[in-house]
């Protein structure tokens, strides 16, 4: 058990490793040499640890915009979060989880082999989240031993490769080909925006060729523009926060030269996302093809969601801040209501509303991009609502998960079991 311990958490469930270890069998399998291998295997690794470095950085930097925002604006309540929920479940449910990861993924393969849904699910710690939450609802609903392993097994299989498959229609319009698939779990939110984007859009006027004034060329630049943009953001929310608790913040640092700064490290962090999302697909693609052809003839690799960031990244910008705006205004309506507030978490806005600006953006233009991320954050500042009843009975009343599917997931099988009288 101890290697099978080893093999789920210490390799399996590092993205890295993960997708490391495709590219490797796919290279093998079309008979590369061993320099092929190894560099490509490497590479592969090596892409997949720069994206990871760079969202440690926007990670951090959206870490001290949020301490600013809740101090300065006066807000508590419950920021969504996928690793508080995770840390806390895995105690009591650590081998579940495991072993439904480690069978998940085998139904993933088989379904995909057999079905026309041929998409792998490549996010690694996005399965070991999912597997976590399914072992616990269904022990939750009465479930146990090798009953509890098989069915979350089968849910965690379809899950991986239905997501992918809903989203799939609306990566051919973002990445121009059918050779590349999603792996991430709040494709909800993101289809979502790709329907709103077409209903209500037109993707003929395209974020990516907004005109500027002459005066303002210089946000034609997109680490540029991110960084003027979020500087403006961090500037006001320092004031809010005041000079002294910001400076509390930043270990000393005059409180403008901080918000700068960390508007400047942002971008960056952004800037290295889009940097390790090209050396990955450079790598993927072709090495995943040999893995295909021998175990799933025709098979996509399904991949985080920053591997649509490079193909708009001034929708990536526009989707962050539309669907954090969404996300303060539905935590006024929570208020309003007096149901549970969600704060924003500026970490599931970026990533998953940046994501949302960018399906948005492919089916209408700015103008999806804008209405697509805004409705994906009404989405997540909601969903975590009314997830938190089935995570409440089992003693996690103050944390839920922040990204829209595990909401979706969660709430149809704790519901279904409910109904079972379980």
């Amino acid at each position: 058990m101890s290697f099978f311990r080893f093999l789920m958490y210490d390799v399996l469930s590092v993205p890295a490793v993960l997708v490391g270890l495709v590219a490797l069998l796919g290279l093998l399998a079309q008979k590369k040499s061993s320099t092929d291998c190894i560099k490509g295997t490497l590479k592969t690794i090596m892409g997949f640890i720069i994206l990871g470095a760079g969202a440690d950085v926007v990670v951090g930097s959206l870490n001290n915009f949020s301490e600013m925002f809740q101090h300065g604006f006066n807000i508590t309540g419950i920021v969504p979060n996928n690793e508080a929920v995770v840390s806390i479940a895995q105690k009591a449910f650590g081998k579940e989880m495991a072993l439904i990861m480690f069978f998940g993924m085998i139904v993933n393969i088989i379904i995909a082999r057999f079905t026309k849904w041929k998409y792998i699910f490549l996010t690694g710690h996005h399965t070991l989240y999912m597997g976590i939450m399914i072992a616990a609802i269904l022990a939750a609903g009465g479930m146990s031993g090798v009953a509890l392993v098989a069915l979350g097994s089968i849910i965690l299989g379809i899950v991986m490769v239905f997501f992918p498959a809903i989203a799939q229609q609306f990566m051919k319009d973002i990445t121009g080909t059918d050779e590349v698939a999603f792996a991430h779990f709040g494709t909800t939110g993101y289809v979502l925006a790709g329907y709103i984007g077409k209903w209500f859009g037109n993707k003929e006027n395209s974020t990516e060729d907004m005109k500027l004034p002459k005066g303002l060329s210089f946000l034609r630049d997109t680490p540029v523009a991110i960084a003027f943009t979020m500087g403006i953001i961090y500037l006001i929310s320092a004031i809010a926060a005041g000079k002294e608790f910001t400076e509390k913040v930043s270990g000393g640092q005059h409180f403008i030269v901080f918000s700068i700064i960390q508007a400047i490290t942002f971008a960056a962090g952004v800037f290295i996302i889009l940097q390790g999302v090209r050396m990955i697909l450079a790598e993927i693609v072709p090495a995943f093809k040999g893995f295909a052809e021998k175990l799933v003839p025709d098979a996509k690799p399904a991949l985080d969601c920053p591997v649509v960031f490079p193909y708009a990244p001034t929708a990536v910008l526009i989707g962050f801040l539309s669907s954090f705006a969404a996300g303060v205004v539905g935590m006024f309506i929570l208020m309003i209501l007096g149901l549970p507030v969600i704060i924003p978490g500026v970490v599931p806005h970026f990533f998953c509303g940046a994501t949302s600006g960018v399906f948005g953006n492919a089916t209408g233009g700015k103008r999806g991009a804008i209405l697509g991320a805004f409705a994906h954050g009404i989405l997540i500042t909601f969903l975590p609502v009314l997830l938190m009843p089935v995570l409440g009975d089992l003693g996690y009343a103050n944390a839920t998960f922040s990204d829209a599917d595990f909401g979706v997931v969660g709430i149809l099988l704790g519901n279904i079991l409910r109904i079972f009288g379980s």
